[in-house]
C-alpha cells in the first residue's frame, strides 16, 4: 500500500538525516512532508504541522538521542499514536542508538527500521514497508 503522504517527524539536531530520508523516499515517488521544505516564512507552522498531521496517512519518526529529548517529536508522536488511521502505518526510523521509550512506551512494540548498522540496509528496510525495491545509487 502506497503512502499518499508520509509525515516526516524529526530532531532539527538531525536535520542532515532527516533531509537523506525525505529525499530519498520522495526520490521513490511517495510525497513527504517534513519541515524544512514544506514550511515556508510567515506560515503558523503550530498550524501548518496539525493541518499536515491531519492530511498525512503514514507517520515516521526519526529515533536519536535528540528526538526521544524533543517536546515537538513526543506531541507529534503522540497525535498519531491516539489516531486509529495510523494504526500499523506508524514507522521508527532508528538513525543513532537511543532508548525510544522515552517518547512512548509502545514504541519498542512497533517493528523499528534499523540504520545503524547499515545505510543500505536501512533503505532497503524502509522501502520494502511500502512494497518498492531500493536501489544503491551507483
Amino acid at each position: 500500500m502506497t503512502p499518499k503522504e508520509i509525515f516526516l517527524s524529526h530532531s532539527s539536531e538531525d536535520h542532515e538525516f532527516a533531509t537523506s530520508v525525505a529525499n530519498t523516499i520522495r526520490q521513490y515517488g511517495i510525497p513527504v512532508w517534513y519541515a524544512p521544505t514544506n514550511m515556508v516564512g510567515a506560515q503558523e507552522w503550530q498550524d501548518e504541522i496539525g493541518l499536515a498531521l491531519r492530511r498525512c496517512d503514514w507517520f515516521a519518526v526519526i529515533l536519536s538521542p535528540n528526538s526521544v529529548e524533543s517536546m515537538w517529536v513526543k506531541r507529534e508522536l503522540q497525535y498519531a499514536l491516539h489516531q486509529r488511521r495510523f494504526e500499523k502505518r506508524i514507522v521508527p526510523v532508528l538513525y543513532l542508538p537511543c532508548d525510544p521509550e522515552i517518547l512512548s512506551w509502545t514504541l519498542p512494540s512497533l517493528h523499528t527500521v534499523d540504520f545503524t548498522q547499515s545505510l543500505d540496509n536501512g533503505w532497503a528496510a524502509l522501502l520494502r514497508i511500502w512494497g518498492i525495491g531500493y536501489q544503491k545509487a551507483s
